[in-house]
């Protein structure tokens, strides 16, 4: 199996949908991207040679760091990146992709609500 980046996007849209309340209104907030690849740019910018290591990106400012100052950045997004997900997918073969599309869907939306990536790992042991 394959999915399309529409199929990657309704199941980012369901993550998003099932959130509880406050956080789901937040999030409804944010532009959801799902492209196949990260850009050049993007993957420079975080140091990162290999596309494949990279399933999604939170771009923007945490909601624990803004401030009504903040004007003219453009909307924040999260972006999913179907073929590195797809990837992880296969190679992991023992997880639904929905629910790997789930994993990094909350894992880039967690950036969002303001928690690094050690916050997330203290309670998101998913690679183990």
């Amino acid at each position: 199996m394959s999915a399309t980046l529409d199929q990657i996007a309704d199941m980012a849209r369901a993550t998003v949908a099932g959130l509880p309340d406050p956080f789901r209104k937040a999030a409804e907030l944010v532009v959801l991207q799902v492209v196949d690849w990260p850009s050049d740019d993007m993957l420079d910018e975080l140091g990162i040679d290999d596309p494949l290591d990279l399933t999604g990106l939170y771009d923007g400012i945490p909601m624990t760091e803004k401030s009504v100052m903040d004007t003219g950045f453009g909307p924040d997004m999260v972006w999913l990146f179907r073929e590195p997900i797809l990837d992880e997918w296969r190679e992991r073969g023992d997880v639904d992709l929905a629910d790997l599309v789930a994993h990094v869907t909350i894992h880039e939306f967690a950036h969002h609500f303001g928690w690094s990536d050690d916050d997330i790992a203290t309670i998101d042991r998913w690679w183990e």
